[in-house]
C-alpha cells in the first residue's frame, strides 16, 4: 500500500525540498516495507540496499529518498560516499545538487526514522573507519 504523502508537510517535512512530490514511493527492504510516512525502521533493518523500489508509472533520528527524473546523462563529480567512512556525509545537500544538475522537483519520495539498535555501535565504528 502507497503512502499518504499529504502528511509530507510538518514534523515530516523536508528543508530543501520546495515541492512535495507527484507520487509516494514504495521502498522494500528484506523483510520491511516503508508503508507510511515516518515509519521508524532500525539501522539493522535498513542496512543494505532496498530490495525495491516502485512508484506510480514506474514498470517493475528522519530519512529520506527522493526520486527525481533527469533530461540527459549526468556527469556528477561529488564524492561517492562509502558505508565504511564518515568523510563528507554531512556536506551533500539535496538543493544545491539538484539546482546544480537542473533537475525538477522529485517525481517520487518517501521518508521513515531510524530508532536504535544492536548495530548503531557498529554503525559507528564502521564510520569511524576502525
Amino acid at each position: 500500500m502507497p503512502v499518504d504523502l499529504s502528511q509530507w508537510s510538518g514534523p515530516l517535512s523536508l528543508q530543501e525540498v520546495d515541492e512535495r512530490p507527484k507520487h509516494p514511493l514504495q521502498v522494500k527492504y528484506s523483510g520491511e516495507e516503508v508503508d507510511e510516512l515516518g515509519k521508524v525502521l532500525t539501522p539493522t533493518q535498513v542496512k543494505n540496499r532496498p530490495t525495491g523500489i516502485s512508484w506510480d508509472g514506474l514498470d517493475s533520528s528522519k530519512l529520506y529518498t527522493l526520486v527525481y527524473e533527469q533530461a540527459k546523462p549526468l556527469k556528477c563529480d561529488e564524492p561517492v560516499l562509502s558505508n565504511r567512512s564518515g568523510d563528507n556525509r554531512g556536506k551533500f545537500k539535496v538543493a544545491s545538487f539538484r539546482k546544480k544538475y537542473d533537475l525538477g522537483p522529485p517525481v517520487a519520495g518517501t521518508c521513515y526514522q531510524a530508532e536504535w539498535d544492536d548495530y548503531v555501535p557498529k554503525l559507528y565504528e564502521q564510520l569511524a573507519g576502525k
